[in-house]
């Protein structure tokens, strides 16, 4: 079994594993037939694959393949004052924050109990942030996402309506729907338990997010993303990030999160303890 890494490892372990996995795996500099996107037998674009995607520990950031958030007005309660304070710890307030919002981005502190640390769920949009490939299945009624990190999956059905399973039971990836919008596949997802973090620096969110992914293959090695984030109690306003993903050669990895066992025994890292128990 070949071990891997969770968020807490450092940067330099994050590059070396993403230039492996980038390895052979050059852009496409233009469409020719040959490298027109694939479709399946009843003509939907195919979009199954092991995808890399580029890894996004910050949304708010520009990077290769990633086009952030950074657009005001921001919410009132994001002020200069603010984003000087949480400047002098690393952070910038670049979103549309709530009160609830601001507060709960401006306290938030890695090293006082991640869950990620301890092994939970990255959840949805963070799962889709590492720096890690994953597997898109798909078929007539579903399109699968098997996320190389920590072998997480998540199904989505091709439905009109959520199911009473995201109101009556939360989880930490929530439940989606999809849907064909001509060539983009649309996806919704509800019912998430508000117990994780949007991305690696720990934007927040609620357990009432709303978010919207789209999948669109433009040639035969890339497929662009768009995830929309609308969480009313987190943030004021919907904001949308952009991202590329590329096709690679061979199959996921094995991915073990334990290497922060150890630590966790001897009690050098702090346990993560869920929001509704930290009073």
């Amino acid at each position: 079994m070949r071990p891997r890494w969770t968020p807490f490892s450092s940067i330099v372990i994050f590059a070396v594993v993403l230039s492996v996995h980038a390895t052979g795996q050059a852009p496409s500099a233009g469409v020719s037939p040959a490298d027109a996107p694939p479709r399946r037998a009843d003509g939907r674009p195919d979009l199954t694959g092991v995808w890399m995607p580029p890894y996004v520990p910050d949304m708010t950031v520009n990077r290769r393949d990633q086009r952030g958030y950074a657009e005001g007005p921001f919410s009132p309660d994001d002020t200069p004052q603010a984003r000087q304070a949480l400047a002098a710890k690393g952070n910038k307030a670049e979103l549309p924050f709530t009160a609830w919002g601001l507060a709960n981005w401006s306290s938030y502190d890695a090293a006082s109990g991640d869950y990620t640390g301890s092994c939970f769920p990255f959840g949805l949009q963070r799962s889709v942030n590492a720096p890690y490939p994953f597997q898109i299945m798909q078929d007539e009624r579903h399109v699968a996402l098997m996320f190389e990190i920590n072998t997480w999956h998540h199904v989505i059905p091709i439905a009109r309506e959520f199911p009473q399973q995201a109101a009556d039971n939360p989880t930490w990836y929530g439940y989606s729907i999809g849907r064909w919008d001509g060539d983009t596949f649309v996806v919704e997802t509800r019912g998430f338990n508000g117990f994780t973090r949007l991305d690696t620096v720990g934007h927040p969110h609620s357990d009432g997010l709303h978010l919207t992914q789209t999948f669109r293959r433009l040639d035969r090695a890339r497929i662009a993303y768009t995830v929309t984030v609308d969480d009313p109690k987190a943030y004021t306003k919907a904001w949308t990030n952009e991202r590329t993903f590329r096709l690679m050669d061979g199959p996921l990895l094995e991915y073990s999160c334990e290497e922060n066992n150890r630590g966790l025994w001897e009690g050098r890292i702090k346990g993560w303890t869920p929001p509704w128990s930290q009073k």
